[in-house]
């Protein structure tokens, strides 16, 4: 971390196992990302409640280039499990973060379109052309939602192509 790292507590005294607790829970973040520039961490005890006693609030603020995370889950009544947890989720999020940063996000790619060419209803499979002029196999059991009968000639239909046993075939076939 390029700034020291802050903790604050509200209505809750911490004690130096708890500090220390969130220290090295920090450094452990600031190994895991070293992009972190700052880290805040506050403790509190908003209120008491008459059925589960006190519960303790953990929200952590970590800045990292070009933007900040802020952690806050639900309140715990046991003040080290909020810590862990809390910490726990700000490593997620500086993953997804640092992810994003080295463009590892994953892409979505839309499934290609095909029409169905031939169908043979009786025995549960059938071929689609694709828009290159190549013929695909494709099983009822791939057929989405189990319209497998309901498909004709000339229909549009999404599919994803996978190699099988004897070439091209298609699974999550399902109507356009």
């Amino acid at each position: 971390m390029k700034l020291p790292l802050e903790i604050s507590a509200r209505d809750v005294r911490i004690n130096d196992e708890t500090e220390e607790l969130i220290r090295d829970k920090a450094l452990k973040l600031d190994r895991f990302y070293d992009q972190i520039i700052g880290c805040r961490v506050k403790v509190e005890a908003p209120h008491r409640s008459q059925r589960s006693g006190i519960m303790y609030n953990v929200r952590i603020d970590i800045t990292v280039p070009g933007g900040a995370l802020i952690v806050k889950r639900e309140p715990d009544e046991d003040l080290h499990v909020a810590i862990v947890n809390s910490f726990e989720t700000a490593r997620r999020r500086v993953t997804e973060y640092a992810e994003k940063q080295r463009g590892e996000v994953k892409t979505h790619f839309e499934k290609p379109v095909a029409r169905v060419v031939r169908i043979f209803t009786e025995q549960g499979y059938g071929f689609l052309m694709t828009p290159e002029g190549r013929e695909v196999y494709f099983h009822k059991n791939a057929v989405l939602d189990g319209k497998f009968e309901v498909l004709n000639v000339g229909m549009a239909v999404t599919f994803i192509e996978r190699s099988g046993d004897k070439g091209s075939q298609a699974s999550s076939v399902s109507v356009v």
